[in-house]
């Protein structure tokens, strides 16, 4: 295992971080959750991402109480929450002072820690003004309460407004952003982000380097009965890989695995490698909801020398989405 800074700050993230999303509470339970984490942490692994919209925060609860029964070092590894989607009245969701404050006590108290190294606006809020999230983020730092603060799936531009709000008034700016990012996924990290990381020192927790398990190539020839495309709510990806634009993507998995085939990869272990390639890469978040499945995307790290520049342009030209580079006139 590897480690990369979090942009410019001065954590340090491993290059693989283990997070809860779906499986937590809905596919693994206390025991599980306990033996995905040694086992990750073991394999050095120091970073565990979370939410309270997970579950209605039955997420961060089974998550606090493995790290209470693992008994780590707090100083030995990082964990996350978000911020957003804490319930259904007008107070107990969004970017509000009081929200953001208060899912914060809430999560402390779940994820069973004294304080959250990373705290990440779940979502942009358009019904609250930027500096308002700003401040009270700033505040939960200077309290000892958060560590790093950050966003997920914000635009460029709200980013920079947030950046440049904080620094006009002497507060603790973003740190990180937490995007989707995986082969079918990248306009954001590769283009629109791309001033960001120089300017604004941005560090990136990606989500779904599997495109939502597309990329294990489990879907190739139909949806599993234990997948989550067949978990209640989780619908809309069942619609997404039935639609025109799914089965277009399905066609191109399919050639993926006979190149990973050819160059002796599974096409998992391609596809994370893949966005391990990116420097401003700083932790690919992996989902498992089994030990063998986490066993295996570990393994992925065995194999980077694979992944060579030759590798990667057959790649590129299966796929046929690298973002355009900013033109010169």
């Amino acid at each position: 295992m590897e480690y990369r800074r979090l942009g410019k700050s001065g954590l340090k993230v491993s290059e693989l971080s283990l997070g809860s999303w779906v499986t937590f509470s809905k596919q693994v339970d206390q025991n599980d959750a306990i033996d995905l984490m040694r086992h990750a942490y073991d394999a050095g692994v120091n970073f565990f991402d979370n939410a309270e919209g997970y579950e209605a925060g039955k997420s961060e609860k089974l998550m606090g109480e493995a790290l209470a029964k693992l008994g780590w070092s707090r100083d030995s590894y990082s964990v996350s929450s978000k911020v957003f989607w804490g319930g259904q009245k007008p107070t107990q969701k969004g970017l509000s002072r009081k929200h953001v404050t208060e899912a914060c006590h809430a999560a402390l108290k779940r994820l069973q820690v004294d304080y959250l190294d990373l705290y990440f606006c779940h979502r942009p809020d358009i019904d609250t003004p930027i500096e308002e999230t700003v401040w009270a983020m700033h505040n939960l730092v200077t309290q000892g309460k958060v560590l790093y603060w950050g966003t997920s799936e914000w635009s460029a531009q709200q980013l920079t407004e947030a950046w440049g709000f904080a620094r006009a008034n002497h507060l603790t700016p973003p740190t990180m952003e937490q995007p989707q990012y995986n082969l079918f996924t990248r306009e954001k990290v590769e283009k629109d982000y791309l001033p960001l990381y120089d300017l604004l020192g941005l560090g990136t927790t990606i989500w779904s380097p599997l495109a939502s398990g597309l990329l294990t190539g489990k879907y190739n020839d139909g949806i599993p009965a234990d997948s989550r495309m067949n978990l209640p709510g989780y619908e809309w990806l069942k619609e997404q890989l039935q639609s025109e634009d799914g089965q277009a993507r399905l066609d191109k998995i399919r050639q993926l695995a006979k190149l990973a085939d050819e160059v002796s990869l599974s096409i998992t272990h391609l596809a994370l490698l893949w966005c391990l390639r990116t420097p401003h890469v700083s932790t690919v978040i992996l989902g498992a909801s089994r030990k063998s499945q986490l066993i295996d995307n570990l393994a992925a790290l065995d194999h980077k020398s694979k992944l060579t520049p030759d590798v990667i342009e057959k790649i590129e030209t299966i796929i046929g989405n690298k973002p355009a580079a900013p033109q010169r006139f």
